[in-house]
């Protein structure tokens, strides 16, 4: 039998997909982060009386056992409070182990904080990072940023309410211009959107900030880079001659740098290497 994995919704019930129904209503056993917030889910979703077992970080360790043994046999669903299970929350090691046992995994697709402020920010998505939750420390916060920016993709991010202010003002300190897009409550009555610099988006959030928050940070724009001065580039050419390096090899690297035309760079190595050559028959 399978062990299925079922994302629940983020806030409105109606995005939970028929297939999740199904899984749920067939199920022997549902593992749940918090079987109180799944009682309440599967009470809303007219499903009541299921059997539900907990798994979450602390008891992942004494817990896993026992729901792969059961997997082997019946049907068991594996859900988190909010969302896709095993992305920022339990479940990832789950399937490494079930895997490992040869037992039959399935994931069903649906709703995605992650995605969603991906989708929503308009940034470049070609290629994308999910970096799940900032360190929490200030100084680790403004590296882990610092590398965010300078690596050339969109990254996503969760964070606590409790901690979105100084994250913030963290992405400030590197970046006060970098963009991102804030996504806070998602699918939920109060969804607030909110797109600019770190200074604009804190202070387009309520006071206090409240409810689940995602956000999408934007990289910075490549540097462009300084093309050499007329100096660098004689001096460069002087060594290049002196070490022995063909005419041709010289323009070519040279063009590559930036340097110029490699048709202007060659006629201008070409001369340079004359001159130097008459000045020694002299």
């Amino acid at each position: 039998m399978p062990l299925i994995f079922v994302a629940t919704p983020l806030g409105n019930l109606r995005d939970i997909t028929l297939r999740s129904l199904d899984a749920l209503r067939e199920a022997d056993l549902i593992v749940a982060e918090d079987t109180r917030v799944a009682r309440r889910l599967l009470s809303a979703l007219e499903l009541p009386g299921r059997e539900l077992a907990s798994y979450r970080e602390q008891n992942a360790a004494t817990a896993t056992a026992g729901i792969l043994e059961r997997a082997r046999a019946q049907n068991v669903v594996v859900v988190s409070d909010a969302g896709t299970p095993g992305i920022s929350d339990p479940g990832s090691e789950l399937v490494a182990q079930a895997r490992a046992l040869g037992i039959a995994i399935d994931a069903l697709p649906g709703p995605s904080a992650a995605i969603g402020v991906a989708l929503l920010s308009g940034f470049d998505l070609q290629r994308f990072t999910f970096e799940g939750f900032p360190p929490r420390s200030t100084s680790a916060r403004c590296a882990a940023f610092e590398r965010a920016l300078a690596g050339g993709c969109t990254t996503l991010w969760y964070e606590s309410p409790k901690r979105i202010l100084a994250t913030l003002r963290a992405i400030e300190s590197v970046a006060p211009t970098a963009r991102l897009f804030l996504l806070r409550e998602y699918t939920k009555r109060f969804e607030q959107q909110i797109l600019g610099s770190p200074a604009e988006v804190a202070r387009a959030l309520p006071d206090p900030p409240r409810g689940e928050i995602a956000f999408a940070l934007e990289a910075a724009p490549p540097q462009e880079a300084t093309p050499p001065s007329r100096a660098e580039i004689d001096t460069a050419i002087e060594a290049a001659l002196a070490a022995g390096e063909r005419v041709s090899a010289i323009a070519r690297r040279l063009a590559a740098a930036g340097a110029g035309e490699r048709s202007e760079l060659y006629a201008r190595i070409s001369a340079r290497k004359a001159d130097v050559e008459g000045r020694s028959t002299d």
